[in-house]
């Protein structure tokens, strides 16, 4: 007998959640969280969910009580009879803590991977990690997808003449060389220098940047201070156009002045994270429909590859 898939979503994420389950073509499951006047707080399933698979959609960005909840929902599921527990995280919190880049450092990443193990999961979904090797910290299948499949559409109407993918950073080159290879187009990588996390001391680049229409291609975007400045450095090297597609709008302290200001043309994100101001040069793009439909073949056992652009 085929168990009953249930869609449930966490506090973070519940207008994503919606679209997905729209796009499934099932309502919500009904769950709620009760709140304490010292800030605890308590969650619980209002349906049963005993022999259903459960799949929990909910985007681990700050504060940290989006993953306690997560943690919480996956352990109610589980002592609740569940049957198989999808932990779907369209955005992955703490990826970018992957290894031990300093002494005495955590890797946060790996941290987060046992707890959600521990706490009951048998499966991740999860969108654009930060480091693709954060895959193998988990003990259970992960299945990783990418947005290029929602990009690569767009940029393909904009149809842009003499067209360059560049990366805002060194790290982001496989990725950007990626988009390149597709578009057969030429690429050009940002190399900055930072004094501390979240500031920008230098930037230079190495590719062809005048009279190009350049595309920046990036996993997330937390102050815009990399991407702005990298925007801001190729139009000043003669750029004729600079846009930008991020995954994850993280968008924190002063990221939509920072875009606003910029002379970025567009910046292209996912609906991964709800984005928390606004900005007249912000497009989002929703990942609801790609999401629903790894639902349903993750459930009926189905290859998922296909999504898998570049």
């Amino acid at each position: 007998m085929e168990s009953e898939v249930k869609i449930f979503a966490g506090s973070s994420s519940h207008s994503l959640a919606e679209k997905i389950s729209v796009c499934f073509g099932q309502s919500l499951g009904k769950a709620s969280v009760l709140r304490f006047s010292d800030g605890e707080f308590q969650v619980s399933y209002e349906e049963t969910v005993r022999g259903s698979d459960v799949y929990i959609i909910q985007s681990t960005f700050a504060p940290a009580d989006n993953l306690f909840e997560l943690l919480l929902m996956v352990d109610a599921a589980k002592r609740a009879s569940a049957n198989e527990i999808v932990a779907v995280l369209p955005y992955f919190g703490f990826a970018r803590q992957d290894r031990k880049d300093q002494p005495r450092v955590a890797i946060g990443a790996k941290m987060v991977a046992n707890l959600l193990s521990a706490a009951g999961v048998t499966r991740i979904i999860t969108m654009d990690l930060h480091a693709d090797q954060i895959q193998g910290f988990f003990e259970v299948p992960v299945d990783h997808l990418y947005a290029s499949s929602i990009f690569l559409p767009y940029v393909e109407k904009l149809n842009l003449p003499n067209l360059s993918m560049a990366t805002p950073d060194m790290g982001g080159a496989k990725r950007a060389n990626a988009y390149a290879k597709y578009f057969k187009s030429e690429i050009v990588i940002c190399y900055k220098q930072r004094s501390k996390a979240n500031v920008v001391d230098s930037m230079t680049a190495i590719g062809e940047i005048e009279g190009r229409n350049i595309v920046l291609v990036d996993d997330l975007c937390d102050t815009a201070g990399t991407l702005t400045k990298a925007a801001d450095m190729m139009m000043d090297r003669g750029a004729v156009s600079v846009r930008a597609i991020v995954t994850h709008p993280v968008l924190s302290g002063l990221a939509y002045e920072n875009i606003e200001k910029s002379k970025l043309t567009e910046l292209i994100v996912t609906d991964t994270i709800p984005l928390k101001g606004e900005c007249s040069k912000i497009r989002v793009l929703s990942v609801a429909d790609l999401f629903a439909n790894v639902l349903h073949r993750v459930h009926n056992f189905e290859s998922i590859s296909s999504h898998f652009i570049c």
